[in-house]
């Protein structure tokens, strides 16, 4: 019997288990996880915010042994790829045939902060949850987030939920600046403002005072925030592969992690990789770009299960696709924003945007739904697409990153067959996407004309 060892029981690995079994239920599949629970990560926050039951983040153990694979919690200490063996922290050794690395990534702590302050904190998994749990019980009353991806947009809610003096700091020129634009940004930004956010844009931390506790964060314009041993200062500012373990072990790794094919292989025969420890390309232009989402290591933990288990299967290319909430407000992006997109080396592009009202505009507050396109001039080409509403916004995020994936044309999106109805949508007359997509072939047009 082929004995296939999973290391790591997050969104890749699980997906991976899960695939094997079902496709060969004769395979003898292990997975090695070193959490005593699997989180949802993306629900962590909520439950900060009092949203969610602690117990309801909690993924259960029957995902793997509830299709007959077997489940250790351990946490490998060394790796022999030549011989084929692991060896576990609780002094047992376990061979394998094929071996799947999803390790995941670690939230980034920069090497400026002094090491150990007791509220200091990054956040990933349950025991960052729990130790930012307690402190707010302490009584704290004061939190400064650095980084305004989706995690720190999402965190600062949540310490403002909780009564606290909340500073959300900002290297770039606007919030979310990895999925949206400054344009598409701005109504983010007021809501935040609204709502007693203290914004601190085109700044960063130059030094964190303190010895056993974080008692000041000096920022880049000269300003000071001053802190107690009960307040929180949390970054939120990137992720780096988990990949220390295979530094060593003749494993392809790069800044972004351990370099895969599209069939999720190594450069080790027998040994594959998926999810956020991984190295891989964008669909859009084919070149590395970080991808360390769990919508992305989801797909790869099912390509690596088909291809151990004798599938052929292939996973194109990152095109990272993500949302977000600010009071009310829902945010999404896929692709290339316009920075990523010109720092990428498109630099004649094409801008298009629309707007609709989310329901049928004869309610008394439709709301609204705003879509902007970045294509690339020089080809008519989709590189990316932001929304946002006050309806959802996944299922249009969803749409156009299809687009991205299958290399649509223009004139194929505006001629994208949607549905209406009264509470969920702009009339039968229109779509934003559809709009837009009309915008930028008008574009294109007097660009070729002109």
């Amino acid at each position: 019997m082929m004995k296939v060892v999973i290391i790591g029981g997050g969104p890749a690995g699980i997906r991976a288990c899960r695939t094997i079994k079902i496709l060969r239920p004769d395979m003898d599949v292990i997975v090695i996880r070193p959490e005593a629970k699997s989180l949802i990560y993306c629900a962590m926050p909520y439950v900060l915010e009092d949203k969610i039951d602690f117990e309801k983040i909690y993924k259960k153990d029957e995902l793997i042994t509830g299709v007959g694979a077997s489940l250790i919690k351990a946490s490998v200490v060394a790796v022999d790829l030549s011989n084929k063996t692991l060896d576990l922290d609780n002094g047992s050794r376990i061979s394998y045939d094929r071996l799947l690395i999803a390790t995941g990534a670690e939230p980034i702590l920069p090497d400026f902060v002094p090491a150990g302050l007791e509220n200091v904190f990054v956040f990933k998994r349950e025991d960052h949850l729990l130790s930012i749990h307690n402190k707010l019980k302490e009584g704290a009353k004061k939190a400064i987030v650095v980084g305004a991806g989706s995690i720190g947009i999402e965190m600062a809610q949540a310490f403002k939920h909780k009564g606290l003096e909340t500073h959300l700091i900002e290297a770039s020129s606007h919030l979310l600046p990895s999925i949206l634009d400054k344009d598409m940004s701005e109504l983010v930004e007021e809501k935040m403002d609204e709502n007693g956010i203290h914004l601190h844009l085109s700044t960063m931390v130059s030094e964190v005072r303190g010895n056993r506790f974080a008692e000041a964060i000096v920022l880049s314009d000269g300003a000071r925030i001053t802190l107690s041993s009960d307040d929180i200062v949390l970054f939120s500012v990137g992720m780096r592969p988990n990949v220390d373990l295979f530094k060593d072990s003749g494993l392809g790794i790069d800044r972004d992690g351990i370099i895969v094919n599209e069939r999720m292989e190594t450069n080790i025969e027998g040994v594959y990789a998926a999810g956020d420890c991984t190295s891989f390309k964008s669909v859009i232009d084919g070149r590395p770009i970080p991808g360390k989402l769990a919508t992305n290591a989801v797909p790869m933990g099912k390509v690596a299960g088909r291809n151990i288990a004798g599938r052929q299967d292939y996973y194109e290319g990152f095109v990272n696709g993500a949302a977000t909430i600010a009071y009310g407000v829902r945010v999404g992006g896929t692709g290339f924003n316009e920075t990523v997109a010109r720092k990428r080396g498109f630099k004649n592009l094409i801008v298009a945007k629309a707007e609709t009202t989310a329901m049928f505009p004869i309610f008394p507050e439709p709301g609204f739904v705003k879509v902007k396109l970045i294509v690339n001039a020089d080809t008519g080409d989709l590189l990316g697409a932001q929304v946002v509403s006050t309806m959802c916004v996944t299922e249009k995020v969803d749409i156009l990153s299809m687009a991205l994936q299958n290399k649509l044309s223009l004139d194929r999106i505006a001629k994208l067959s949607y549905s209406a109805q009264p509470y969920q949508s702009f009339l039968p007359a229109n779509n934003a996407i559809v709009m837009a997509a009309e915008d930028a072939l008008r574009q294109l047009e007097d660009r070729r004309r002109g």
